[in-house]
């Protein structure tokens, strides 16, 4: 990235590109700026972890580079071997992660122009199952004092990090209603796949904006929405899809397909917006759906 920006503009930053990529340069980054994250550690060894875990207690082992869908994750509770713990983790370097109690887990897309202009789209509620986004919920059931707490975190990021284009800020709501910043995605991001049809301006119409320079589109949220992710564990066979019967009689979703012909568990195969009078209504939708193509899929 740094080779093609010496000879053409290149947004977002190589700089910025680099920060997000790694745990542990994006913590320091957070903690620099004020922004609210989880207290950590940098481990290089069983000895420095097992220094972490006496300072920090229960937490995550998480790898610093090339982590995402719960992969290079250790969960520690307390109590455990650090030696057996830094085996298994199998990375020269590692972030461990205090253990963090929340109620919900939220997102924000937030975009910046090529004059600093930034913008937020409502805060998106994410369900995960097995560590993988299940689905996302618009506007979030949170109050109007988080969700205009989570866009204000998301915008002095986007400025602090000088970025041009469109990222996902993910955080923990935590139960006495604070929060704190879980990951950065410097780029359209899952929990953004519903601007497609339920928004003003989809994120990647928005990210084209902001690179070439035209005005920031209006995020406006047209209709409450729920995001499925349509899963490889969904599909009855590697080259069979699900019966999409159902979903095209629901009237109000809209499948997207990401071209892949092989299915195989955990594998992102594409998602469903389902559009309503209500986020719940919509999410009920969305959990029938998906409750009825696994009652019909196979037993391994």
């Amino acid at each position: 990235l740094e080779a093609v920006a010496g000879r053409v503009p290149l947004h977002p930053s190589p700089q910025a590109v680099a920060t997000c990529q790694n745990r542990w340069r994006e913590k320091k980054f957070l903690r620099k700026n004020g922004i609210p994250c989880a207290e950590f550690a940098v481990v290089t060894s069983a000895d420095e972890l097992a220094a972490a875990m006496d300072l920090l207690g229960s937490g995550v082992l998480k790898t610093a580079d090339f982590g995402y869908d719960g992969n290079g994750q250790i969960r520690v509770r307390g109590g455990e071997d650090p030696q057996q713990v830094w085996s298994d983790f199998d990375s020269p370097r590692g972030v461990f992660e205090e253990w963090v109690p929340f109620e919900k887990e939220i997102s924000v897309m937030v975009a910046r122009g090529a004059d600093g202009t930034g913008v937020c789209y409502d805060p998106a509620e994410n369900q995960h199952r097995a560590h993988i986004l299940d689905v996302s919920i618009v506007p979030a059931r949170i109050t109007d004092t988080a969700a205009k707490g989570a866009a204000a975190l998301a915008l002095r990021i986007a400025e602090a990090l000088d970025y041009r284009g469109i990222m996902g800020v993910e955080f923990f709501l935590k139960p006495d209603g604070s929060l704190i910043v879980n990951e950065i995605a410097p780029r359209p991001h899952n929990s953004g796949h519903h601007t497609i049809d339920a928004c003003a301006t989809s994120q990647f119409e928005q990210q084209l904006r902001a690179v070439i320079g035209l005005p920031l589109g209006s995020t406006r949220l047209l209709t409450p929405v729920a995001m499925l992710n349509l899963l490889g564990d969904l599909w009855p066979g590697e080259g069979q899809p699900p019966d999409w019967s159902p979903l095209f009689a629901d009237g109000e979703a809209s499948l997207h397909l990401y071209g892949k012909n092989r299915a195989s568990k955990r594998r992102k195969m594409g998602h469903v917006n389902f559009t309503g009078v209500s986020a719940d209504e919509a999410l009920a939708r969305a959990e029938a759906m998906k409750d009825g193509w696994l009652a019909i899929r196979p037993h391994s």
